[in-house]
């Protein structure tokens, strides 16, 4: 009988070609056009679990796309892991900035990911690291390894803000009960410093729209005399941030929770180069909030920034038009204990105080959710903390993430389980992006980490 790992590297070019299958459905949640494909999808994880030997295997219907839910029982007395993940993935614009088509992968080398990296739309976010869970369940089951009962639960709306999955954990508080909820949506500091992440920040999605004259105007005729939508919207974006970047909404840090000066010592104690950063990006300096640095920014402090902006002739050439709408989409990113509802009204009463006369304007709140700090002293932390130490040779940092993910602080409130942010992407693996990719380095390390998290973990709960 072989040993999982060994059912692993042997399989590893079948694990790759079922990813590429994977990765050819585009299963964007966003786009009602794609629905038949975000159905697709669905239908290829129920069919992998099947295979791989769930059972009890459902793809469930909701309001909105479907969840598709498998489990192996293995024995009552022995721990439940319980694995969440998403098989929708964001659309692929502007796709003239792909170096390949986004649902076409490809295998293409580069300095990070020397020994190749699969470029696909979700290779990373989500679908990559969803596989690695299934074909790990699967060298488990295949070599009678399997230590603990497992669940899987895994959703097709995380990017358009799980909006559905409320009321689907409320209504199957039975079916997904578990120990703990092992997620792989997240990162790695770098490939040869492996981490965990133990805290995410909320977030908080709005779209505004600016309305000025009642049809698009020659700017000849009536520029400056009627007010410009686009120009309004820019200046009123603008005004959001003073100039030490501080976001000026009324109220909007006042439930921010401090951090104490020792653990912002250790938090910039993880490997970090802001010549490396600032060269990977291409650009001549960073910029952010005053008085923190990079890694303070990105992780424990909240943000406002602008996702998207429209309005007047972007064709090619030139038209002379004073537009008679502006619209623009903004995020926040929030840290604890911001919540999410209370900062969308706060962003809307400040938005429509700022605008003047000239124009009208709407505030239309999309998705949130809030953000989520995980202990590191428990049975389920450790576990992630020894199966990272066998695979990479060395402990992993604990590191809070820039990223939202809204199911944490969900399953916590709603079926009262705690979760560990295992990931094996990098932040450079352009998640949302152009271009995003996963190394077969990850892909393959996380498969190897997975079955040593099953076994630390049934050791530790006895």
């Amino acid at each position: 009988m072989k040993t999982v790992q060994e059912y692993l590297q042997n399989n590893k070019e079948r694990f790759v070609s079922e990813l590429f299958d994977f990765l050819r459905i585009p299963s964007v949640s966003a786009n009602p056009d794609n629905d038949a494909d975000v159905a697709s999808a669905a239908s290829f994880v129920a069919e992998k679990l099947k295979s791989a030997g769930a059972d009890n295997v459902e793809v469930i219907p909701t309001k909105g796309h479907p969840v598709v839910f498998g489990e192996k029982m293995v024995d009552p007395s022995l721990p439940t892991i319980m694995v969440y993940g998403h098989y929708d993935v964001q659309p692929a614009d502007p796709l003239n900035l792909w170096d390949s088509p986004p649902f076409e992968p490809v295998i293409r080398q580069t300095d990070i990911h020397p020994e190749g990296a699969v470029f696909a739309r979700g290779s990373c976010d989500d679908k990559g690291q969803v596989y690695m869970h299934i074909k790990a369940f699967e060298a488990m089951m295949a070599c009678g390894e399997l230590p603990c009962n497992v669940k899987f639960m895994i959703e097709g709306e995380e990017e358009v803000g799980s909006a559905n999955l409320s009321s689907f954990l409320e209504n199957n508080k039975s079916k997904l009960s578990a120990d703990v909820i092992l997620i792989s949506d997240t990162s790695l500091i770098a490939n040869d410093i492996p981490s965990i992440t133990v805290g995410l920040r909320g977030l908080s999605y709005v779209e505004v729209a600016v309305v000025g004259p009642n049809r698009d105007l020659h700017s000849g005729v009536y520029g400056g005399a009627v007010g410009n939508p686009i120009n309004i919207l820019t200046k009123m974006i603008a005004s959001m941030h003073d100039d030490n970047n501080h976001v000026t909404i009324p109220g909007f840090y006042e439930a921010v929770l401090p951090v104490s000066l020792e653990d912002r010592q250790k938090m910039n104690e993880a490997p970090f180069s802001l010549e490396d950063y600032q060269a990977d990006l291409k650009i001549d300096s960073v910029h952010g909030e005053a008085g923190y640095t990079v890694l303070e920014r990105t992780s424990i402090r909240p943000t406002l920034d602008v996702n998207g902006i429209w309005g007047g002739y972007i064709g090619e050439g030139a038209k002379t038009v004073l537009p008679s709408k502006a619209f623009a989409k903004i995020s926040m990113r929030l840290v604890p204990n911001q919540d999410p509802d209370t900062i969308t009204e706060l962003f809307k009463n400040y938005f429509e105080s700022i605008a003047p006369p000239a124009v009208k304007v709407t505030v239309t709140p999309h998705h949130g959710g809030h953000p989520v700090v995980t202990p590191t002293d428990t049975p389920e932390y450790k576990a992630a903390q020894l199966a990272m130490n066998h695979t990479f040779g060395k402990d992993p940092i604990p590191q809070r993430g820039g990223g939202s993910i809204p199911i944490v602080a969900l399953f916590e409130k709603e079926l009262g389980i705690k979760s560990v942010l295992m990931g094996f992407g990098l932040d450079s693996d352009d998640i949302h992006s152009p271009n995003e990719h996963y190394g077969l380095f990850n892909y393959m390390k996380g498969m190897e980490t997975i079955p040593y998290y099953f076994k630390y973990y049934a050791e530790l709960k006895k």
